[in-house]
């Protein structure tokens, strides 16, 4: 399914007038609203090809029905998010869940559609039919060296199909862990999966990175061999320029302070990107800002004031890329819902005042420096994510747009009602 132009501007024509009253209060209010507009205009989020179909628990999962059936209908609907909200404009691959049979075709239809392909994540957490070797201890890091050369060649794979899309990064995490005391020599583990990783960035492309991610727990809960920020920026440390720190918003404890992660990593040159999610517990990976929206900012936050202090782009200078999975929402508009929130604590970044803001802590100001973050996390930045929809091509709301299109209706009568995507 695809939308038609004169769709998208039935759509707006209805949404227009009370639109155009919000961007224009907003505007008398906000001193920099047209440049907030254009950074919004140029700020896109990639969107993961597993996040397309129902998700679901160790328990159960739930189709929705009208999944995509293959990649190229993971491409389509991709193709519609990025319509809808103009924001959205490449997808993130998960192989073996997503092997373009025929790379050029699939990146002809990404480009007919206006998408490109972000980075291409590896899959060495879970057996695959016809597998030789079991990565139920581990793969990167696991004892037997036969293994680790299993994942290591996979890896290599992965990056081969992505230099077929015209990919530039790879995406690694790991499983790889302990469950029980003495299972594990951390040390060991630790050196197997460096030198696991040495294998992998020597057959990287010049132009390449690679993005090492990090989690405390799960499916492993007594240790994991790439367990935080601080041990993944070892990795990419010891790998060299081309390896970076992947930041997944999930893969935190409780009450961490991510906001300071990222400023020291993005401080230190390695911070690669984000896998955007939220969460109450754990790895939840709901839908972003679900949970903590405040947070969410606070990271932006610190993300404009140091890629700023870096001379970063900010569409461009790092990944971004949201990473989440429910079963009790329909994909799409979840995945509507995600973008929307990370540009909304985007926009909202963009008020702060930063010299101010400095001033304020040079003067150790804390009041002053807490209404000024507060102020900017308090205004209404929607009309402004709106106008540049707008100005885009795409719908001022696009998950409206969305159900007002029927969209999901027509999904189903092209692909049926029991269909279940590839991925988690």
């Amino acid at each position: 399914m695809q939308l038609e132009k004169h769709q998208i501007q039935d759509l707006n024509q209805d949404a227009l007038p009370s639109h155009q009253r919000k961007f224009n209060y907003i505007s008398g209010e906000v001193k920099n609203a047209e440049e907030v507009v254009k950074k919004l205009e140029a700020f896109n989020i990639a969107i993961p090809s597993w996040a397309l179909g129902t998700g679901g628990t160790r328990f159960g999962r739930f189709s929705g029905g009208g999944e995509p059936r293959s990649l190229e209908e993971k491409i389509e609907d991709v193709g519609l998010i990025h319509a809808l909200n103009r924001s959205s404009n490449s997808i993130s691959l998960h192989i073996p869940w997503d092997i373009p049979d025929n790379a050029a075709s699939v990146k002809a239809l990404a480009a007919q559609l206006g998408l490109h392909f972000d980075a291409v994540n590896s899959n060495t957490f879970q057996d695959q039919k016809d597998q030789a070797l079991s990565y139920k201890f581990g793969s990167l890091h696991h004892v037997d060296k036969s293994v680790r050369q299993q994942a290591v060649e996979h890896n290599i794979q992965v990056i081969n199909y992505g230099v077929e899309l015209g990919s530039k990064a790879l995406s690694v995490w790991l499983a790889d862990g302990s469950n029980f005391p003495g299972q594990l020599n951390f040390r060991n583990a630790f050196q197997n999966t460096l030198e696991s990783l040495q294998e992998i960035y020597t057959a990287l492309p010049d132009d390449w990175k690679v993005w090492v991610e990090y989690k405390p727990y799960e499916p492993n809960f007594y240790s994991t061999t790439i367990g935080d920020w601080g041990q993944s920026y070892l990795l990419a440390s010891k790998l060299g320029d081309k390896a970076s720190t992947l930041v997944d918003l999930g893969h935190h404890l409780p009450n961490t302070n991510i906001e300071q992660i990222v400023s020291l990593l993005l401080m230190e040159g390695k911070l690669a990107g984000f896998h955007f999610n939220d969460s109450k517990y754990g790895d939840d990976d709901l839908t972003v800002g679900s949970i903590n929206p405040y947070q969410l900012f606070l990271i932006f936050n610190e993300l404009v004031e140091g890629m700023d202090a870096r001379g970063l782009d900010h569409a461009t200078g790092i990944g971004w890329m949201i990473d989440a999975s429910h079963n009790v929402k329909d994909p799409i508009e979840d995945l509507l819902q995600s973008v929307e929130a990370i540009k909304i604590a985007y926009a909202q970044a963009l008020l702060v005042d930063y010299k101010v803001l400095k001033d304020a802590q040079l003067n150790n100001d804390v009041v002053k420096a807490q209404d000024i973050l507060q102020s900017a996390y308090r205004t209404d930045v929607r009309p402004l994510l709106a106008e540049a929809r707008l100005r885009a091509g795409g719908v001022i709301d696009p998950v409206s747009a969305f159900r007002k299109l029927n969209v999901r209706g027509e999904l189903i009568k092209e692909r049926g009602l029991k269909t279940v995507a590839t991925g988690l």
